[in-house]
C-alpha cells in the first residue's frame, strides 16, 4: 500500500479541493502604455450579454477542459480585443481568486503593445476605456462588507451534527469600488485590481 501511495503522488501538483465541481475561468489586467504613462484597460460588456451585461471586466473567459490558463487568456484576449497574440506580453501570474459562485479565476498580468481602438465592439464588448494607473494607485477604493449566510440543506440527518441546534458559520465579503470618469469598477474585477495595486505598492 505504501509504494502505491508514493507511486499515485509521485509528481502531484496540488490545486484546490473541489476545483473539479467549480468552474474556472482567466483574465488579464491589460498595461498599456501611452506618452510614458501606464495606464490599465477595461473592458464595459455588451449589453446583449445574457451574464453580467453592460459591467465593467478585464479581458478573458471561461478555461477549456483541454487549455492551461495562460493559454486561456491569451486565447480570450485575442478574440476578445483583436490582438495578436504576438502583441501581449504576459509579465506574471497574480493571485488566485475563488468566488462565492463556485468561480476559480487565474489573473495575469501583461502588457499589450498596440494601440487598441477603444470605441470597438463586438458580441461580448460594448466599449473599452483606460485609466491611469497613478490614478487607481493614489485613489483606493470605496470598501463595504456584504454578510454571508449559510442556509443548510434540510434533508441533511440530524444525527449527523454535533448537537440539535447546531449553527453553521456564516463569513463576510468585503465588495470594492473604484470610480474614475463616471465609471464603477467593482465586483470581482475590482478584487482582482486592488490585489495588483497592493503587490505593486509594496
Amino acid at each position: 500500500m505504501m509504494r502505491d501511495l508514493r507511486t499515485k503522488f509521485d509528481g502531484y501538483k496540488p490545486y484546490i479541493n473541489g476545483s473539479s465541481q467549480m468552474k474556472r475561468a482567466s483574465v488579464l489586467v491589460p498595461i498599456v502604455e501611452k506618452s510614458g504613462e501606464e495606464y490599465i484597460l477595461f473592458e464595459v460588456r455588451s449589453k446583449n450579454l445574457k451574464h453580467q451585461p453592460n459591467e465593467i471586466s478585464f479581458p478573458g473567459g471561461k478555461i477549456e477542459a483541454d487549455e492551461q490558463p495562460i493559454d486561456a487568456v491569451l486565447r480570450e484576449t485575442y478574440e476578445e480585443l483583436g490582438t495578436n497574440q504576438s502583441n501581449i506580453e504576459l509579465v506574471s501570474e497574480l493571485d488566485l481568486i475563488i468566488t462565492p459562485f463556485n468561480y476559480i479565476v487565474h489573473p495575469f498580468l501583461g502588457y499589450i503593445h498596440e494601440d487598441i481602438d477603444l470605441s470597438m465592439s463586438n458580441d461580448e464588448v460594448d466599449h473599452c476605456f483606460l485609466v491611469p494607473l497613478k490614478y487607481l494607485l493614489q485613489n483606493p477604493p470605496h470598501e463595504f462588507i456584504n454578510t454571508l449566510e449559510v442556509n443548510p440543506d434540510k434533508d441533511i440527518p440530524s444525527n449527523y451534527l454535533p448537537c440539535d441546534d447546531y449553527k453553521f458559520l456564516g463569513g463576510k465579503s468585503t465588495v470594492l469600488f473604484y470610480q474614475y470618469d463616471g465609471y464603477v469598477i467593482w465586483g470581482m474585477t475590482a478584487k482582482i485590481l486592488q490585489n495588483f495595486l497592493n503587490v505593486l505598492s509594496e
